[in-house]
């Protein structure tokens, strides 16, 4: 998805929301293809189910689908969990810490810190564009070296504050 179509917000506008996975599914597998690895069709189902809405699953109930979505076959949870790895080390998802639950990234494959705005009424997670440099930087100057950095913001969105829910 470009930057002029302001993805960071899309969670909390309406917008055509099939058109936004089919752009983020596509730029996940050029993402891949660029870097020379598979997106499997498991790796592909469980970012297909992230891509489904814009709340976040936990692996549990990414398992329950691809076993509702599965024909036959049972599908075990450390196929899911491996699928997730692999998203999540190639920037295609995120996982919410304070939810222990994951969510498409809205730039795939862009390696930065992570922020998001987390409606407490529905549930939709946005994911903010611009890395908190600020904070980053100054981590740099007493010289710690982030490994990892997660922002969530928790609050109500303005559709929910809108309808009261």
């Amino acid at each position: 998805m470009s930057r002029n179509n302001k993805p960071s917000n899309i969670a909390f506008r309406k917008h055509d929301h099939r058109r936004c996975q089919r752009q983020l599914l596509s730029a996940a597998r050029r993402v891949c293809e660029t870097r020379k690895l598979r997106l499997t069709s498991r790796r592909r189902q469980v970012l297909e189910i992230l891509l489904a809405s814009h709340q976040p699953l936990g692996a549990y109930d990414i398992l329950a689908e691809l076993n509702r979505l599965a024909s036959v076959e049972r599908i075990a949870p450390p196929i899911v969990y491996r699928a997730l790895e692999f998203l999540l080390a190639e920037g295609l998802i995120h996982r919410i810490e304070s939810r222990n639950a994951f969510i498409s990234c809205v730039h795939p494959g862009h390696q930065c810190a992570a922020q998001f705005l987390i409606c407490r009424d529905c549930e939709q997670v946005a994911e903010l564009e611009n890395g908190d440099s600020g904070l980053l930087a100054q981590a740099d100057n007493i010289g710690f070296a982030v490994d990892h950095s997660v922002v969530e913001i928790t609050g109500v969105c303005a559709e929910c504050q809108i309808h009261g829910k």
